[in-house]
């Protein structure tokens, strides 16, 4: 099965109705579009979308209810499968904006309702007439300080949103939702913030009936193994859901640093230094990373990244997920430009997806380890070679287990004839490369 996530990062739903056949096409198994709810609808801001005012409500800057229907058709009529952002955590900051900053959607927004039928026609659910939550769904305002504390980071504010409380209203409320999206036709759910939920708020929204048939996966931002103890190994103990695999991000960084060591790709889990192959969802890099002044200094060198992507993809493991933008960062950084934009589309992405296609479910085995490159097989048809070094690398492999011919290389188009019982690699520097058996 087809399982490499695109993650149309702030993509509008027309766009990515628009691009539907290209992305089944190019092999993405799903699509993980932005959070949905209503919000801003005059603002391009991305973080706009992370700010929701009511869950009863599809609108934003990136579409109506009619768009996004549109691409949930356009998507699954191609044979990709809908994953949507939600996010459960807390409300939009309007303070200062509004009289009523703490009920939502606030009396304003209620007026406006009334006022215009096409909130009507955006409705998901429930009765657009009356209010959806009170001061009295909200834990006391007061901002996160200790970022390592369970407790603190569960129950205070994350940077001056409003956080919900666990009550029997917003879980049922939070509930119902899911299920309308779910009639909409989504597939999956991205949990933004689930280390800032408590384990009770988790397990019953996400982990009902309702969402047996979902692929549900958290984002538990994490940057050392201290962090990964405190909020994401208990919950991938205590629930079953899927989680971004922040633990391999970290070993990544760590790997192509100047004095990482490649041997540590050979098999993270075993040292929990990735998360186990059914449950991570992996990557280079998250929307968070760029976007976000106190995470930038988590991004990898551009070209480390595209060796890591080599090795995100065409592992054997975990649901490997694309980030592709419209260039939103570079507006703040202009090293960022057209680092992401289109990145769904480049050419050695869509080489990387071919490979994952034509080996998804294949045993891997190591064929060469060093400090600075290695060589794995997916079953006995083909080769990933990656080499972080200044230096071309020329190991010597044993050929036992492999089948003998022509191999292809997807990335730079070159042909190689395996024969023999030992074969020498030629690896340029900073490079990769990933060959296929080719049928005689």
């Amino acid at each position: 099965m087809r399982d490499v996530i695109l993650h149309a990062f702030n993509w509008t739903y027309t766009e990515v109705a628009s691009r539907a056949q290209d992305i089944s096409r190019i092999g993405y198994g799903a699509v993980l579009l932005p959070p949905p709810l209503y919000s801003d609808e005059d603002s391009s801001s991305w973080w706009q979308r992370y700010q929701p005012k009511d869950y009863r409500v599809i609108r934003s800057f990136l579409g109506g209810k009619a768009e996004l229907e549109l691409a949930i058709k356009a998507l699954h009529d191609h044979g990709v499968r809908v994953y949507v952002d939600i996010v459960f955590n807390h409300m939009a900051n309007e303070k200062g904006l509004r009289d009523d900053p703490y009920h939502f959607p606030g009396d304003q927004e209620l007026a406006r309702y009334r006022e215009q039928e096409a909130f009507e026609t955006d409705r998901l659910y429930g009765n657009l007439n009356v209010g959806l939550f009170s001061p009295w769904d909200f834990n006391p305002e007061g901002d996160i300080r200790n970022w390592n504390d369970l407790y603190e980071s569960q129950e205070h504010w994350l940077s001056g949103l409003p956080d919900l409380d666990l009550n029997d209203w917003v879980i049922q409320q939070q509930q119902t939702c899911l299920a309308a999206l779910n009639s909409l036709g989504f597939d999956g759910y991205r949990i933004d913030a689930i280390k800032h939920l408590p384990l009770e708020h988790i397990t019953r929204v996400f982990q009902t009936a309702e969402m047996n048939e979902e692929f549900v996966f958290g984002e538990a931002l994490t940057a050392n193994d201290s962090e990964e103890n405190i909020f994401l190994w208990p919950l991938m103990d205590q629930t079953t859901i899927s989680f971004y695999d922040f633990p391999l991000h970290e070993t990544l960084r760590r790997v192509f640093s100047p004095t990482g060591t490649m041997r540590e790709l050979v098999d993270p889990a075993a040292y929990r230094q990735a998360l186990p192959w059914n449950r991570g969802v992996t990557f280079s890099v998250t929307h968070d990373i760029p976007y976000n002044d106190g995470f930038r200094w988590q991004m990898l060198d551009p070209q480390d990244e595209f060796l890591a992507n080599v090795y995100i993809i065409c592992r054997n493991g975990g649901v490997p997920l694309v980030f592709s933008d419209h260039n939103e960062s570079a507006k703040s950084y202009g090293n960022d430009r057209n680092r992401w934009n289109e990145a769904w589309q480049r050419a050695d992405t869509v080489a990387m997806i071919t490979f994952h296609n034509a080996v998804h479910g294949v045993p891997q085995w190591s064929l060469f380890e060093n400090d600075g490159f290695i060589v794995f097989a997916r079953g006995d048809r083909s080769i990933v070679a990656i080499n972080k070094t200044e230096q071309w690398q020329h190991p010597s492999i044993l050929t036992c287990g492999l089948r003998h011919g022509r191999y292809h290389c997807l990335i730079h188009g070159h042909d190689m004839q395996l024969a023999g019982d030992q074969f020498e690699f030629a690896i340029p520097p900073r490079q990769a490369q990933i060959w296929l058996y080719q049928e005689q």
